[in-house]
C-alpha cells in the first residue's frame, strides 16, 4: 500500500494596516488553514505610539488592530476559534468584557482572560487569538 505525505507550510501574514511587530515575531501565522494571530497592543499602525490611556480606549484599539491582521490573513472575527486575553489589572475585566463582546455577538470563541504583572509597554490590555481561514 502507497502512502503519500503531504508538506505543510507556514505563511507569514504582514500588514501596515496593523502595528509592526516590536521584536522577533509574525503578526500572525497561517498552517493549514489556521491562523494564529500575535498578541496585539494599543498601538497606532501609522506612528507606533500607544493609543488611549484607559482601558476601553485601548481596548478599541486592539480590536481594531487584531481585525486588521485577521483581514489580511483573509479572515475575520465570526471565524475566531479562541482568544487569550491579558489584562494588566483585573479591575478592567468588566470594561474590557464590554469592548471585546461587541465583536463577538453570535457564537462566541473559547476564551482565558489572566492578569499578568506587566504588559508591553506598560498597556492595559493584550489580545491574541486563533482562527480559521
Amino acid at each position: 500500500m502507497a502512502t503519500s505525505k503531504t508538506q505543510s507550510t507556514k505563511k507569514i501574514v504582514a500588514t501596515n494596516s496593523a502595528p509592526a511587530a516590536i521584536g522577533p515575531y509574525s503578526q500572525a501565522v497561517i498552517h493549514n488553514d489556521i491562523v494564529y494571530c500575535s498578541g496585539q497592543i494599543a498601538l497606532d499602525p501609522a506612528t507606533m505610539e500607544i493609543v488611549g490611556e484607559d482601558a476601553k480606549t485601548q481596548t478599541q484599539q486592539v480590536m481594531k488592530n487584531l481585525g486588521e491582521v485577521l483581514s489580511a490573513a483573509g479572515s475575520d472575527f465570526s471565524k475566531v476559534i479562541k482568544c487569550s486575553v491579558f489584562l494588566n489589572s483585573m479591575d478592567d475585566f468588566d470594561v474590557v468584557n464590554e469592548i471585546y463582546g461587541l465583536f463577538f455577538t453570535e457564537n462566541p470563541p473559547a476564551r482565558e482572560t489572566v492578569a499578568v504583572q506587566t504588559l508591553p509597554k506598560h498597556v492595559f490590555v493584550e489580545i491574541s487569538c486563533i482562527a480559521s481561514v
